[in-house]
């Protein structure tokens, strides 16, 4: 991948992470890949249209996972694609924690550990300080 579609796909998310909405600037142990959505072993492309800016937290236990398990319903759920789906549908904070308000928002929460204790504690702290959501 080079440069040029990195920075594309940065800008596009504006710093943030297309999933759970961090910040890249507040995040102070990692640097955000850039996501395949669709995996390479799936058959998704590097192209603009299936990259996304991911946070470490929610990039590594992805992974190539396309579902997961609604924990509502237990039944199998696609994961948020986030350059098809729409953010505002799928979820909304309670503070900060993320609540899935569809079995894709909350397969997605699960699948991602996006309400991990760490990252919890993290948008606390960056609430206190104004910064998040932002």
């Amino acid at each position: 991948m080079d440069a040029r579609l990195r920075t594309q796909v940065r800008d596009r998310a504006g710093g943030r992470c297309e999933y759970c909405r961090i910040h890249e600037d507040d995040d102070p142990f990692f640097t955000f890949p850039i996501d395949h959505v669709i995996a390479q072993q799936h058959g998704g492309v590097t192209t603009l249209d299936n990259l996304c800016l991911s946070c470490f937290r929610c990039n590594a236990p992805k992974g190539p996972n396309l579902a997961s398990v609604d924990p509502a319903t237990e039944m199998r759920a696609q994961l948020f694609h986030p350059l098809r789906d729409s953010w505002d549908e799928h979820f909304h904070w309670d503070g900060p924690v993320l609540v899935g308000d569809t079995p894709t928002g909350r397969a997605t929460i699960r699948c991602l550990a996006i309400n991990h204790p760490d990252a919890v504690i993290l948008r606390e702290l960056l609430m206190a300080e104004g910064r998040f959501p932002g």
